[in-house]
């Protein structure tokens, strides 16, 4: 266990009940969103795979159990679904179907410090997570963190640069530069930045996928735990 109290990210105090509820259900309003969903997961697939189907994942941050279903697709897979907010693991047992709720064992916890043994885990899924996180030393604690916990590999999702998406955030960025709060809590992080953060929490990349190569931002990568 981690003795030290976790870092604190402002943007995670929102998560109230009815915030948590709206989260459940933002990723099934509009067409433009349940595209993206059943592109998050066709992603989530082939990073799982690529990880070599782990029987034993733990889903942090879980949020109000979106990827839950997928999962469980695997029928002998363990599910351990962990997140900061008491509320959206209230909302996803609440919400999902009792055959998907019951696959999945909750655990209220930080990312920067999991109620974890070390090793517990053959693999870390963190989707939509990282590019929040604008401090490199944070984003460094947290994968440290993630090397303690995991006995293999870490899935990660995160807004890298080097496409069309990015470069129109970096113009919208600079235009509303000096106007406190405009920039948001979501970040691009250039590839190169967070491979070489990767690498210094010692994980080795197995490779990452593109929701939309050249044009959008969101890229998973699937790491292996270095000794």
């Amino acid at each position: 266990m981690t003795p030290n109290l976790p870092i604190q990210l402002e943007f995670s105090n929102k998560y109230d009940s009815a915030h948590a509820l709206q989260y459940f259900h933002k990723h099934r309003a509009g067409l433009a969103r349940r595209l993206s969903d059943w592109r998050d997961r066709q992603l989530a697939r082939q990073a799982l795979q690529l990880a070599g189907d782990p029987g034993l994942v733990l889903d942090l941050p879980c949020g109000a159990g979106r990827f839950w279903p997928l999962l469980g697709e695997q029928p002998n897979r363990v599910i351990l679904a962990a997140d900061n907010s008491p509320h959206m693991l209230e909302v996803a047992r609440r919400e999902m179907p009792p055959a998907v709720a019951g696959r999945v064992h909750t655990l209220h916890t930080s990312a920067f410090a999991i109620d974890l043994e070390a090793a517990s885990v053959d693999s870390i899924f963190c989707m939509r997570l990282l590019h929040h996180i604008a401090d490199p030393a944070h984003r460094l604690a947290m994968l440290r963190e993630f090397h303690r916990v995991t006995r293999d590999t870490v899935i990660v999702s995160l807004w890298v640069d080097g496409n069309y998406k990015a470069w129109r955030r970096r113009r919208l960025e600079a235009r509303r530069a000096g106007r406190p709060g405009e920039n948001g809590n979501r970040f691009v992080i250039p590839a190169a930045t967070a491979e070489s953060e990767f690498a210094s929490a010692g994980f080795a990349i197995l490779g990452h996928h593109d929701f939309l190569p050249g044009y959008a931002m969101w890229r998973v990568y699937t790491l292996r735990k270095q000794a």
